[in-house]
């Protein structure tokens, strides 16, 4: 009976907006990894590059592809910059991210303020 050993080391990813690290194995895709420890920091659609929910840039550290990234969520530029597809790229090295895709926004913004009530006459 053979036996499926992984010979990649964990090695750690961390989201920059909620300072979440988690550890994923050097073969596995960035947000494989996270899903399979119940984690929330990289936004989740349909695992396989074409939703651009994962939509991340890499700050710190390197990753490889697994796979060919969407030219219609990610730029030739963009990626250039690091930006890519958390479901399509596996660590290299230890991984520090952003999440640069659509749910960015409420991790970016402000703090919130208080607004006049509304009048009811």
């Amino acid at each position: 009976m053979a036996m499926w050993i992984d010979t990649h080391p964990p090695l750690n990813v961390c989201v920059l907006q909620t300072g979440e690290t988690y550890a994923c194995a050097g073969g596995e895709s960035l947000l494989r990894g996270m899903l399979r420890l119940g984690r929330k920091g990289i936004p989740v659609g349909c695992v396989n590059g074409g939703c651009g929910a994962c939509k991340v840039r890499i700050v710190d550290g390197s990753v490889t592809t697994l796979g060919p990234i969407s030219r219609a969520h990610v730029s030739a530029d963009e990626e250039r910059a690091g930006v890519t597809l958390a479901c399509r790229v596996a660590p290299a090295s230890a991984v520090t991210l952003e999440v640069a895709g659509r749910l960015e926004r409420p991790f970016s913004r402000g703090p919130a303020t208080a607004t006049s009530p509304i009048s009811t006459q």
